[in-house]
């Protein structure tokens, strides 16, 4: 009777031991989290004031396209001071953009964009105004002089730039 008391028992502690055991290894890690760094890309180019959509949407192409290129240079100088390697590209994300044309002679604002907005994406950066929509003008300013109105000078070779903004997530080694 006691050996079958001391096998169960032994026979017991082993079954305890396999199940504590195959719980923690389930429980385990599989796989080793990949080191990454992240940036934020910002670059501009010049713009037409009256640009139309095919016009907009290029010129924020081609600030994106620089803005790639600005957020590479960071995650290798970021890489570099880490003593890391910078590896693939493993997520980019557009942050959206802006146009800003600067203020004219004796103005104290910018004049404002009068062309198409490009398409910003999720990040459109003047509210209730759409890719691909004309953009608000100010009001002229006018006198109150008997038939006379004094109409706001338009800009003549305003030069405006589109600003876009990439995020980028690169692998470290």
């Amino acid at each position: 009777m006691r050996i079958a008391i001391a096998s169960t028992t032994a026979a017991a502690a082993a079954f305890a031991a396999s199940a504590i055991l195959g719980v923690a290894s389930a429980e385990a890690p599989t796989s080793t989290s990949l080191r990454t760094v992240s940036v934020q890309g910002v670059a501009s180019a010049p713009i037409s004031q009256q640009a139309n959509l095919g016009e907009a949407n290029a010129a924020y192409r081609q600030a994106m396209t620089a803005a790639v290129a600005d957020g590479k240079s960071k995650a290798e100088s970021l890489a570099t001071a880490a003593a890391a390697t910078l590896g693939a590209v493993q997520n980019i994300a557009e942050g959206g953009g802006y146009v800003n044309c600067p203020a004219g002679e004796g103005e104290t604002e910018g004049n404002g964009y009068q062309g198409i907005q490009p398409d910003f994406g999720a990040g459109v950066a003047i509210p209730g105004v759409r890719a691909g929509a004309a953009v608000p003008l100010r009001a002229p300013a006018r006198t109150h002089r008997r038939r006379k109105h004094v109409v706001a000078k338009k800009a003549a070779g305003v030069s405006c730039v589109v600003y876009a903004q990439v995020g980028l997530s690169y692998l470290i080694a």
